[in-house]
């Protein structure tokens, strides 16, 4: 095996870790802010497994300009420009949710002066 190999076995194994970490902490906590934080721990692993698909070994930016014309006429492999421009978006996308989330918690506790959720469910409005 080459280098490019070993990260790329590298890069997909670190994903799965960050997937199964943040959903650990979403099925078994009971915090709602460790919740929270565990689906952008998902989040986070799902990207790094998104862009690591769209990765191509010794492959260049697609740049377009008359160096760029030249390594597309050489036959060079070129990196695919949309899924870094989905994960970018994505990115946007999460932190947005993740302050929402966070700040209907912060409202919870507010209100019932707990976050934990098995004390949430026991409590009347």
């Amino acid at each position: 095996m080459d280098y490019y190999q070993i990260m790329s076995i590298g890069v997909y194994g670190s994903a799965i870790g960050l997937i199964l970490i943040g959903l650990y902490a979403v099925l078994m906590k009971k915090h709602l802010t460790k919740i929270v934080i565990g689906l952008s721990i998902v989040d986070a692993g799902i990207h790094l497994l998104f862009i690591a698909v769209g990765y191509v070994s010794k492959g260049t930016a697609p740049i377009f300009s008359p160096a760029g014309e030249n390594l597309v006429a050489q036959g060079t492999p070129m990196v695919d420009p949309v899924p870094q421009a989905l994960v970018l978006t994505a990115i946007v996308i999460g932190f947005a949710v993740t302050a929402v989330a966070l700040s209907l918690v912060i409202r919870l506790y507010r209100h019932h002066h707990t976050a934990r959720i098995d004390q949430i469910k026991t409590l009347k409005w």
